[in-house]
């Protein structure tokens, strides 16, 4: 690999090497993918008129109670029900009361009440399952849906193709890869992470700018030393390696040099008025820079509600230390994530984004129907919602249903390869087109025989 950076340097959360801008060989999440594109229209595997379509994927790190939010039973004994009312919203079904702005948009999302997976009940198995569509086994790491997407659209512009917010994903418990890079399609289709909460006062994007111990002067001088090199290695250029290299550093150098770019992070263009409807936390905040990315060009953001299980209060509800209780998501999680989510849902349909943009609403399994010693609730993978809005996605409707005691799907179960498939299908791509897989052979979209969720478009 070719170093131009010399001391700079970063890392994610489980320890790995982050992507220097001018470090070589590592920037695939911006590289240039035009030949690829044209390569995919040219087979059928993206249709051309759907172009436009972009996807925010929320992902729920630590499980939402369907029981509590999406998917409430006030008939259920008390030790199932739990203590919220549902309430009535815009759709055509009723939410808890914990996610009163939920209802106020309900006519722009769907809900899918009957997913479940087969993956054991750890974070982590989840995580691979509901990003990928599949679950990791023999040693082969799946693709995220966004490395797919960047891999048949390639980018639009200067920024990357698929963006996660505010990072990548922490540890869950289970030490298994988390489902949130590129997979078996290599490095070069990681996404680019921001590494940096926009809540901040201070916010910067970490790798927007070069590297302190690099000038302009400094960058431009090493880009022609690299030039000059380049003449002595016209042998070695004419290899697919140092093509990848040469596209990976021009990427790079113009991301870093893009005003369009630089505008599009910067969220101090956007008036305080709509920075307070989202939110002014580290979520809210994501959701509002997730706007601003696909308004630039970025065809998938990924926004992480939170960034580990531990440590902080999520929708792990266990009951008991170092996990949430009923009653914190209550008061802090779930307040937080209705207002961003709701502000999300009005702003891109204020703007005329939401039928282009697929917003859907994912977790890595749902929680227990009954109530446990501790007051909380417990992995449960037999049973969960998501939702799912814009993107051609018919909103204020609930699709599947669970049994009486929220346990298992009762209709039209739906599994993760489904969910993923709709996200493809939202995006323009062919279910049936192919990708180099591992060892170089063939590998499907998604599994023979799995189609999208058909009833959320009809």
């Amino acid at each position: 690999m070719f170093n131009l950076t010399s001391r700079g340097q970063s890392h994610t959360c489980n320890g790995t090497t982050r992507r220097d801008f001018l470090q070589v060989g590592t920037l695939g999440a911006i590289r240039l993918g035009l030949p690829q594109l044209l390569a995919a229209a040219e087979r059928g595997a993206v249709d051309p008129a759907s172009e436009k379509r972009s996807c925010i994927m929320i992902f729920n790190l630590g499980a939402p109670s369907q029981l509590d939010t999406f998917d409430m039973k006030p008939d259920a004994p008390a030790e199932i029900r739990g203590p919220f009312q549902p309430i009535s919203t815009k759709g055509d079904f009723q939410l808890s009361e914990i996610l009163p702005r939920h209802a106020e948009v309900a006519d722009k999302f769907s809900i899918v009440r009957s997913c479940h997976h087969t993956a054991a009940a750890v974070h982590d198995a989840g995580w691979q399952m509901m990003q990928t569509g599949r679950q990791f086994t023999g040693g082969v790491n799946f693709p995220h849906a966004g490395a797919v997407v960047q891999y048949l659209r390639g980018r639009r512009s200067d920024l990357p193709a698929h963006v996660v917010l505010p990072e990548t994903m922490g540890r869950g418990g289970g030490n298994l890869p988390n489902g949130q890079a590129g997979g078996f399609l290599g490095k070069a289709f990681d996404p680019f992470a921001l590494m940096a909460d926009p809540s901040k006062e201070n916010f910067k994007v970490p790798d927007l700018l070069p590297p302190s111990t690099l000038g302009d002067i400094r960058i431009d001088r090493r880009r022609r030393m690299r030039a000059a090199i380049e003449d002595r290695m016209r042998e070695f250029e004419e290899t697919e390696t140092a093509k990848l290299l040469d596209k990976n550093f021009e990427a790079a150098y113009r991301l870093m040099n893009s005003p369009q770019a630089r505008q599009a992070f910067d969220l101090s263009k956007e008036p305080t008025a709509v920075r307070e409807r989202y939110g002014m936390n580290r979520f809210g905040q994501c959701c509002l820079l997730s706007r601003r990315l696909i308004e630039a060009g970025v065809r998938f953001v990924t926004v992480n509600t939170f960034l580990t299980v531990f440590d902080e209060i999520t929708w792990d509800i266990h009951g008991s230390k170092p996990f949430t209780t009923i009653e914190g998501m209550k008061n802090i999680v779930a307040p937080m994530y209705d207002q961003a989510y709701s502000a999300l849902i009005a702003d891109l349909d204020e703007r005329g984004m939401l039928d282009d943009t697929m917003v859907c609403g994912l977790a890595e399994f749902g929680r227990t129907p009954k109530v446990n010693p501790a007051g909380g609730r417990d992995h449960w993978p037999q049973c969960f919602s998501c939702t799912f809005a814009g993107g051609g996605v018919q909103g204020g409707r609930a699709i599947g249903a669970s049994d009486p005691i929220g346990g298992v799907p009762a209709d039209r179960p739906t599994n993760p390869g489904e969910i993923i498939a709709t996200i493809f299908k939202s995006l323009g791509l062919d279910l049936h087109a192919e990708m180099p897989g591992p060892g170089g052979r063939p590998f499907p979209l998604v599994d023979f025989g799995v189609r999208e969720i058909s009833e959320l478009f009809a």
